[in-house]
C-alpha cells in the first residue's frame, strides 16, 4: 500500500465491486480511458478479479472517507499500438467523474511513480491519451511525461475506431 495525507493506493478487493460499478457504469469514464461502460456489479466485479487482479494495479482511495475512486497501475502492455520499447510498461488511470479536476490522478500517478523508481530497475514508462481528452495529457505532463511527438491509433479500444491516441513516455534516465 501507498499512501499521501489524501489518497492511498492499494490492492482492489472483491467488496470494491459497488464503487467500481458506480464509476464505470458512467460512459464518459470509460470512453476517455478506452473500455466500455460496465452493464453490471457483477461484470465491475469479474473486471477487479481478472483485469485488476495484479500486482501493480491499484484501486485510489480517499482517506477521508474509505472510498474507492479511480484505478492506477502499469503493466506489459495494453490491448492498444503505444509504441513501447521493449520492458517498457504502459500506464494506465482513470477516477470517477465526481472526482474529476482535483488532482487526484497527478497525485496517485506520482505516488505510483515515487514507488516504481523505489522498488524496480524499470528505466521508463509510456502511456497515452486521446487526444481529445487533454486533461489526461495534463497530469502525465504535471508528474515529467514528455510527449514523444508519436500518434497511435487504435481500433480495439471502446469508442476508438481510428482515434488518435498522443503518446508521452516518462524516462527515468534522461539528462544523466
Amino acid at each position: 500500500m501507498m499512501e499521501t495525507d489524501r489518497i492511498l493506493l492499494r490492492h482492489w478487493q472483491d467488496s470494491d465491486a459497488d464503487a467500481l460499478y458506480e464509476y464505470a457504469k458512467e460512459p464518459e469514464v470509460g470512453e476517455r480511458a478506452g473500455w466500455q461502460p460496465h452493464a453490471s456489479r457483477e461484470e465491475s466485479l469479474e473486471i477487479i478479479r481478472t483485469v485488476f487482479n495484479n500486482p501493480t494495479c491499484w484501486a485510489i482511495v480517499l482517506k477521508e472517507t474509505g472510498k474507492v475512486v479511480g484505478a492506477m497501475g502499469y503493466g506489459p502492455s495494453c490491448d492498444c499500438s503505444l509504441p513501447s520499447r521493449e520492458g517498457e510498461p504502459t500506464v494506465g488511470y482513470w477516477v470517477g467523474k465526481p472526482y474529476w479536476g482535483m488532482g487526484i490522478c497527478t497525485e496517485a500517478l506520482r505516488l505510483m511513480i515515487d514507488h516504481i523508481r523505489k522498488t524496480t530497475t524499470i528505466p521508463s514508462l509510456v502511456s497515452g491519451h486521446f487526444t481529445d481528452n487533454p486533461a489526461s495529457g495534463r497530469v502525465m505532463e504535471k508528474c515529467g511525461f514528455v510527449p514523444t511527438g508519436e500518434t497511435a491509433f487504435d481500433n480495439n479500444l471502446y469508442g476508438g475506431e481510428n482515434k488518435p491516441i498522443r503518446v508521452l513516455r516518462l524516462d527515468f534516465f534522461a539528462g544523466i
